[in-house]
């Protein structure tokens, strides 16, 4: 999700001996449309690979309004479901979400709704991984914080996890005039939940992550990136997927073009 910061350019009158001219530039339009799409080397989501380490292909599109208001969908492939063996044929992440930012002096805010969707055949004996979060962000310069919390009542495959958040810092640095961009972030997730139920979340779920990389970007739209990213989640919790344990340290490199 991105911030879309509207604004309206006004020239100012001209004076003549025997006239004065004033001339006003043309108003913003009150909406703008956005798209965006990747390759990246995998898909990690809040330091757990979803892709098993192998590439994703992401994509997604932006409405925001002149007032602060926003709606935006976006995609990616995934395994995780299939590699933790609940689901079948579930390859696809789709998440729809909305909501409203601004900005007070120098201090941006940006609340919202987000819905994951994870088309395919539940298995069983297993949760839905469909989830809904609310979250709320505040930022300052490059440095922003955000929480995201669960509202629904399973979230991810764990059971009544209503009430799990996670809490997130992130500093997006320009280093100088060169385009670059240094990519901190730490977050911790929390889920809240009853061991008693099947596939359920309790502390084997819980972690912190990290991440360090830099962005490159370009005047055409295209942005180039890597970073490395790690995990203290237990191998208990995350270890028994196909291709090993998902929350691992790695590395991934990225190339993405927005419109």
């Amino acid at each position: 999700m991105r911030k879309s910061l509207v604004t309206i350019a006004v020239l100012g009158a001209l004076a003549l001996p025997t006239a004065v001219f004033a001339a006003d530039a043309a108003p913003a339009p009150a909406y703008t449309v956005s798209y965006n799409v990747g390759l990246y080397s995998q898909y990690i989501f809040r330091g757990l690979t979803q892709t098993a380490e192998k590439p994703s292909i992401q994509g997604g599109v932006d409405f925001a309004h002149s007032s602060g208001f926003y709606l935006g969908a976006w995609g990616s492939n995934i395994s995780w479901l299939e590699d933790g063996g609940t689901y079948d044929n579930s390859s696809l992440e789709l998440d729809v979400y909305g909501g409203y930012a601004n900005s007070i002096g120098d201090i941006g805010y940006n609340i919202g709704a987000l819905q994951y969707i994870y088309p395919g055949k539940q298995l069983d004996g297993y949760k839905a991984a469909e989830t809904t979060e609310v979250y709320g962000a505040l930022s300052y310069k490059w440095l922003q914080g955000k929480m995201s919390y669960i509202v629904s009542k399973n979230g991810f495959g764990n059971a009544n996890a209503s009430g799990s958040y996670y809490a997130e810092l992130n500093a997006n640095i320009p280093l100088a005039d060169s385009g670059v961009t240094a990519n901190l972030h730490v977050g911790r997730q929390e889920f809240d939940g009853s061991p008693s139920y099947t596939n359920s979340n309790d502390d084997l779920y819980s972690y912190t992550d990290w991440k360090v990389g830099a962005t490159k970007a370009f005047s055409n739209g295209v942005n180039v990136g890597a970073y490395y990213s790690d995990t203290d989640g237990s191998a208990a919790g995350y270890g028994a997927y196909t291709g090993g344990n998902i929350a691992k340290s790695t590395f991934t490199a990225f190339v993405q073009k927005t419109f």
